[in-house]
């Protein structure tokens, strides 16, 4: 099969079958070359191969122990790929300025795990936020690992990462976005006011949101816990927020 011109670009690997598949759709230019399980001949492998090949995009058979190597793990589902480093850069500005319904973003401060940020970005995929937003330090970025988490949403929602995170949101408020903290200590989710451009601001589980990040929200919110648990793992509190707001703007439309 053909490939593709070499790149000078920084590449890394992306492994398992959502990651890449959501790579191929919405970059293809940006894979460099995939690498699929020779052992496998099934329907799901042959429509990704063939999505591969149809973008004019080298495909190699190879062995599970070359799959291992290249992803440095057995967690590859049969299929690896080679892509640029880089996507298209996306900046705070672009995405409040960008057309559409009223801004909804998620803002992380302190999440430091891989996993955490990927889930983090499939709830924003699956309730319309527009961009995760992290600072540059006490950040993972978007690795394999997050994009394998993420199953695909790490090339459909952009990572916004920013300097210095204070100034950040004083620039979402600027532009008329309410900026919600979630926090234990806040009014109940149930209650609050979620019309509206909204940023939702969590921190990592445990640690919660640093004092001045806490500070620069306009309101904390706490997600009602009725168990014995005393705090939520950071992706599921942002996928009950980003719900939470979505359930209201449909209410409100209606």
């Amino acid at each position: 099969m053909t490939g593709k011109p070499a790149s000078f670009m920084p590449s890394r690997l992306l492994y398992g079958f959502h990651a890449v598949t959501a790579r191929l759709r919405s970059h293809p230019s940006s894979v460099r070359g995939v690498y699929t399980d020779a052992r496998r001949h099934d329907a799901r492998m042959r429509e990704l191969a063939s999505r591969a090949a149809t973008a004019g995009i080298a495909v190699h058979a190879v062995d599970e122990g070359r799959l291992r190597e290249l992803a440095g793990h057995a967690r590859h589902q049969g299929v690896v790929a080679e892509v640029d480093e880089a996507l298209p850069h996306v900046t705070l500005d672009d995405v409040l300025e960008a057309p559409g319904e009223p801004a909804l973003l998620v803002v992380l401060d302190g999440v430091t795990d891989p996993h955490n940020l990927g889930a983090c970005l499939r709830n924003a995929d699956a309730f319309g936020a527009q961009a995760v937003v992290v600072p540059k330090d006490r950040s993972v970025g978007v690795n394999a690992t997050v994009a394998k988490a993420a199953s695909g949403a790490a090339d459909t929602v952009p990572v916004v990462t920013v300097t210095n995170l204070a100034r950040a949101i004083a620039a979402i408020k600027e532009r008329g976005v309410w900026v919600l903290g979630a926090d234990s200590g806040g009014e109940s989710l149930a209650a609050a006011d979620l019309s509206g451009p909204i940023a939702w601001v969590l921190g990592a589980e445990g640690q919660g949101l640093r004092r001045l990040t806490r500070e620069s929200c306009d309101r904390l919110v706490g997600i009602p816990l009725v168990g014995s648990v005393e705090s939520l793992n950071v992706s599921v509190a942002a996928g009950i927020c980003l719900y939470a707001t979505r359930a209201a703007r449909t209410a409100g439309a209606r």
